[in-house]
């Protein structure tokens, strides 16, 4: 049967249009050829972390009404930071958190160097402590500032211990355990940054907080939970645990805790109820105290304009405006994406930074996007109330990568240049359960809170558990960043969580480690054959009980023909910490680096010159700084 030319005519439109939409939205990739070639700057040599303990679990009890959920909710608690426990003057010992038997271990990393010591527990030897709480992460912070490094624990079914180290040879009985807050509250964190939030020169304690304060999600016993509820929506998620803020005040005495001022109400109400899973601090404004980004899950995101000043915490939300060609769900402020993760890198040592936030992404089910927010303005803006980005994932080829979790940006051939990497994957089975997540995703919000709407998600599923840990570097002639993990031989499946950067052997080569949901967690020391010469930079103040400090905040900008600039949040991000340290290029045998840092509330800069290899800088409270 013949089609009239007229009823043809539209049919033949229709699909022209679609091919045209087809050929115009399919990312440009690399061909094998050019990645090899990019890729040739970069080499990685894997090295375990740990090994599978006796007895290791593959999921945790939980409480009755999350039965169904119980892999689901099992998802979470691998992490690892880096840290300096031996006074090396390098971060070469790491703090491993492995949900396999809910252990929190420091170590000396691998390979790293140094004087070696039996690897040791963080256990609350002394406070309340049950198969009800498990941990979640750890965050290396010198918090009575005596120069020797203490531990932040947090918790799911509890609020954080701080372990405050005593001194002598590193071991568990030299770290004494200490509440947080008085009494130990149920809390379940899924986030701590530490950040001098109020410019008094002392670091403060934030912290992000997961399911609703007082839920026993872990407790089996816990029969009739009234508190217990899964989030109230897709999109708008505002019932989630309380977030916290404590200012802290060294009291001089070494291993002392310091005093906690509780000012979590400085929090506004919509970002203190949401699902947070990242916290990332940068000076966005040129004030010396950090704004935050607050990465939720099932909502918005927060960007925090800190107005504050010492002892007076003052935390504005700013959002971003949509033009024509943004979607709502990619405005800052606006968005409805699952926000994992966050981190901050400034191209070609840009004024303000590109900041890069994880999302889920997986094809085919939840079709959402990364976030790369990319300045259009400068810093002046923002402080007039205007928000001068705009988001760019997709024509940066950082859009989609998976199920993803923290991000870190680093410079692993010293070229002056970032490269990212992800931490992606959920569960890992051999049962796709995507199509029950998507019937819940399109459901009534109505019933997101209640367990039992939800599907089953128990061992042995899988969601977007067959993908691995992108690497991306960018490409200079396009301007676009591809993925070159399986170039370089490290697109291992795994479903990880937390990642920490670090020059842990004292080569000038940024290494990473990666901390991986039931299974063993690895370093990928760098090895590459042609990286540059590089320098890291210990940034360290005078501390209240004499000791040195992390001066966390301080910002570094390098004078070279292709500049670059940093600043000091090891925290940033979900599950991973990284070195207390500045790490950038050199390409020269010596350079000008501009250092500035609050000093007794003065905004002060100071240049010195540096040369390649390890140095500490000592920033002092009259505005000068002293290299060693």
């Amino acid at each position: 049967m013949r089609i009239p030319l007229r009823r043809a005519v539209p049919i033949v439109v229709a699909l022209a249009l679609c091919v045209v939409a087809g050929v115009f939205t399919v990312r440009p990739g690399l061909s094998a050829a050019d990645s090899a070639t990019l890729a040739r700057g970069f080499s990685f040599h894997k090295i375990a972390l740990n090994s599978a303990p006796p007895e290791a679990r593959r999921e945790r009890e939980v409480e009755p009404a999350l039965k169904n959920l119980q892999a689901w909710i099992s998802a979470v608690g691998a992490a690892v930071a880096l840290a300096d426990v031996r006074g090396l003057g390098r971060s070469a010992d790491a703090c491993l958190v492995d949900p396999r038997d809910d252990s929190v271990t420091v170590l000396p990393v691998p390979g790293a160097g140094g004087p070696q010591y039996p690897r040791f527990p963080l256990f609350p030897n002394g406070l309340r402590y049950d198969r009800t709480m498990a941990p979640m992460g750890c965050v290396p912070a010198d918090l009575n500032e005596d120069g020797l490094q203490d531990f932040i624990v947090y918790y799911w079914g509890r609020s954080p211990v701080l372990f405050l180290n005593q001194g002598g040879p590193p071991a568990a009985a030299a770290f004494r355990p200490a509440e947080l807050v008085q009494p130990m509250q149920v809390w379940n964190s899924s986030v701590v940054n530490v950040a001098d939030i109020d410019g008094d020169g002392h670091v403060d304690i934030m912290v992000g907080n997961y399911f609703p304060d007082g839920a026993q999600v872990l407790d089996p016993a816990a029969t009739a939970d009234g508190r217990m509820q899964m989030q109230d929506s897709m999109g708008k998620a505002r019932n989630g645990g309380t977030n916290r803020l404590y200012l802290t005040a060294p009291t001089g005495v070494r291993g002392a805790p310091p005093n906690l001022t509780d000012v979590s109400s400085a929090i506004p109400e919509d970002s203190a109820q949401s699902w947070t899973l990242a916290l990332g601090m940068q000076d966005l404004t040129g004030s010396g105290r950090p704004d935050i980004y607050v990465a939720n899950d099932f909502g918005p995101d927060q960007l925090l304009l800190n107005h504050s000043t010492p002892g007076r915490v003052r935390l504005d939300e700013i959002v971003g405006t949509r033009d024509a060609t943004t979607p709502r769900s990619e405005v800052l402020g606006h968005d409805s994406f699952k926000g994992m993760g966050v981190t901050f890198t400034y191209p070609s040592g840009a004024g303000l930074p590109m900041i890069a936030v994880s999302n889920i992404t997986t094809p085919f089910a939840l079709q959402e996007s990364n976030f790369a927010f990319v300045p259009t303005g400068a810093a002046q803006e923002i402080g007039s109330g205007k928000l001068p980005y705009t988001e760019r994932s997709e024509d940066l080829g950082l859009a989609r990568s998976g199920w993803a979790w923290d991000i870190k940006a680093g410079d692993f051939d010293n070229s002056g240049n970032d490269q990212l990497m992800q931490a992606v994957g959920f569960l890992k089975g051999t049962r796709d359960r995507w199509p029950e997540l998507q019937e819940l995703a399109m459901g009534n919000d109505q019933l997101l809170r209640y367990p039992q709407a939800w599907p089953k998600f128990q061992l042995g599923d899988d969601l977007s558990g067959q993908q691995h840990n992108p690497f991306y570097v960018k490409d200079s002639a396009t301007g676009r960043y591809a993925d070159l993990a399986p170039e370089l031989n490290i697109a291992d499946v795994w479903t990880s969580r937390g990642l920490a950067f670090g020059d842990v052997d004292g080569d000038g080569r940024l290494d990473a480690l990666v901390a991986n949901q039931w299974n063993d967690s690895y370093l990928l020391r760098n090895t590459s054959p042609v990286a540059a010469p590089g320098v890291d930079l210990r940034l360290v103040e005078p501390g209240a009980a004499g000791g040195e400090r992390a001066a966390i905040g301080a910002q570094v900008v390098l004078h070279t023909d292709r500049p670059q600039k940093t600043q000091l949040y090891p925290a940033n991000g979900h599950a991973g910490v990284s070195a207390a340290e500045v790490h950038l290029a050199l390409p020269g045998a010596a350079a000008t680096a501009t250092v500035t840092w609050l000093a007794e509330g003065r905004l002060v800069s100071a240049d010195v010159q540096v040369t390649p290899g390890h140095h500490t800088l000592l920033l002092n409270p009259d505005g000068t700084v002293v290299a060693r």
